[in-house]
């Protein structure tokens, strides 16, 4: 469970580093990519722990990087609607059927 929560944290500060910029268009683009390197920091000092953590106690390599796609994509989808303003449109939650899809087959036996 400590790996999903420092995924789920390390993930909301590279949405935020990735794609927080995008309706500051004024800010110049140099500006734009230092506070995203300082804030990525941040997902850094997270998603290293999160790995060396969860890799080997509770999953494969395999499993811990498609976990790790799976936050992103829900943290993304969170961040999309309500910070970017960006319609959920049924073709986007398809996708995301089809990665849970992805996932099943990941942890089966």
């Amino acid at each position: 469970m400590k790996t999903i929560l420092l995924l789920v944290l390390s993930n909301i500060f590279m949405t935020i580093a990735w794609y927080g910029h995008l309706k500051q268009q004024g800010l110049p683009l140099w500006k734009a990519i230092l506070v995203s390197w300082g804030i990525a920091f941040f997902e850094y000092c997270l998603m290293v722990p999160a790995n060396r953590w969860g890799y080997g106690n509770s999953f494969s390599g395999f499993q811990l990087k498609l976990t790790q796609e799976v936050v992103t994509l829900v943290v993304f989808t969170l961040f999309a609607i309500f910070y970017l303003k960006e319609p959920l449109r049924p073709n986007h939650l398809i996708s995301f059927g089809f990665i849970l899809g992805a996932v099943y087959f990941m942890f089966r036996k």
